[in-house]
């Protein structure tokens, strides 16, 4: 079965860097930058350069720095934008200018206060202005989730006939359910003229919890680019996480997509961008949380230990993690208790192991969790009881 080509374009430094709090600096930017080159992103959206001289000059040295990913640059449907952020990717071996407008009723009328004939006038000149300066331009259609399908499908179309070689879908308030979504990407499949010539793009808000089955909705019904950010990071409830696509298409093979990350650097590249952006990662997040790969409980304990595929659909080294994890508490059984015990050096037989695990559950009663020092000290108690 062949594998189609799913681009991951990477908006961690953009989109993600828009939550309060998680400012960085340019060289923070830079380190960002590199790993995820070195992660295997296809496209890096490094800011919006019009927005302040300081995303000017980050987006411009990260531009002069990256020799295989595309680097991005946003702007409005705005000539100054546009002029500005193509100056910032001057130095880009693969530059892109992302630009694009409102089309939903809802920004139309009370946003920018616009037709829609004459939103599509201003999509349609800002493509051609930035297609004067690069080759590679992007469209964005600012709430295309709740967006007519047959309006955006027309804006879709004359800005394919202005120049633009991809268009960005946003579902930009995390509105949409999976189905509407995918219906919408397979509507614009469909329907606009001139379509297999440009990439359709997913860009999915968290509000409602679904942006990575938005996400997967929109490539399984016709697009090839998603956009996302590491750690799902972004403004308000976050943006599509980079770690969860990913693996979803890689633990999919029947669906025939995948992407180029390498998949090993998604723990190290997690754990870079939480420390430089101030921003723990839950301990329950999907593939790089701490607990992803933890187990507590006695019977998934016996199970782990078993065959570890009876609790576990990821190897975690897959993702970068050393090893899962026996985590000890009052719901672990025996076995686990024997697994941990034989970890440090200890090889019990039947009596002893009984003795040891009435012990060690009046103690895990006590405390959250126990660890190897507790267990050292309970098997001294233990030795003094048989």
């Amino acid at each position: 079965m062949s594998t189609d080509r799913i681009q991951i374009f990477d908006t961690t430094l953009r989109d993600g860097e828009q939550v309060p709090g998680c400012k960085l600096n340019q060289a923070e930017k830079l380190t960002i930058a590199r790993q995820l080159e070195a992660l295997g992103v296809d496209v890096i959206e490094a800011g919006f350069p019009a927005s302040s001289p300081g995303d000017f000059a980050a987006v411009r040295a990260i531009a002069a720095q990256t020799r295989e990913a595309t680097v991005c640059g946003l702007t409005r449907a705005v000539e100054h934008d546009i002029r500005t952020a193509a100056e910032a990717l001057r130095g880009a071996a693969r530059p892109r200018l992302h630009t694009g407008i409102g089309t939903s009723a809802l920004h139309l009328n009370f946003k920018l206060h616009l037709t829609p004939d004459q939103a599509l006038e201003r999509a349609v000149a800002a493509v051609r202005l930035a297609k004067s300066f690069v080759e590679d331009v992007e469209f964005y259609a600012e709430d295309a989730g709740r967006t007519d399908n047959e309006y955006l499908a027309r804006v879709c179309e004359a800005v394919l006939r202005a120049g633009a070689t991809v268009l960005n879908i946003p579902d930009t308030t995390g509105y949409c359910l999976p189905q509407e979504y995918g219906a919408k990407i397979k509507y614009l499949a469909d329907n606009v003229r001139g379509i297999e010539h440009a990439t359709l793009s997913t860009h999915c808000h968290n509000d409602l919890g679904l942006a990575t089955a938005n996400s997967i909705a929109g490539v399984m019904n016709g697009a090839r680019q998603i956009e996302c950010t590491l750690n799902g990071v972004g403004e308000r409830a976050g943006n599509t996480a980079l770690e969860e696509v990913v693996m979803i298409l890689r633990q999919h093979p029947y669906l025939g997509l995948d992407t180029g990350i390498n998949a090993r650097l998604l723990a190290e590249t997690s754990a870079l961008v939480s420390h430089l952006m101030c921003m723990p990662v839950q301990a329950n997040k999907a593939i790089v949380g701490a607990n992803a790969f933890a187990h507590s409980s006695g019977i998934h304990q016996d199970g782990i230990i078993k065959h570890r595929e009876t609790y576990e659909i990821i190897n975690p080294h897959d993702v970068g993690v050393a090893d899962s994890s026996i985590v000890l508490t009052a719901r672990s059984g025996r076995a686990a208790l024997a697994y941990r015990l034989q970890k440090i050096g200890y090889d019990l037989e039947k009596p002893v192991l009984n003795a040891a695990y009435a012990s060690f559950l009046q103690l895990a009663d006590r405390q959250r969790e126990v660890v190897n020092e507790d267990l050292h000290r309970l098997m001294e108690e233990v030795k003094v009881l048989v």
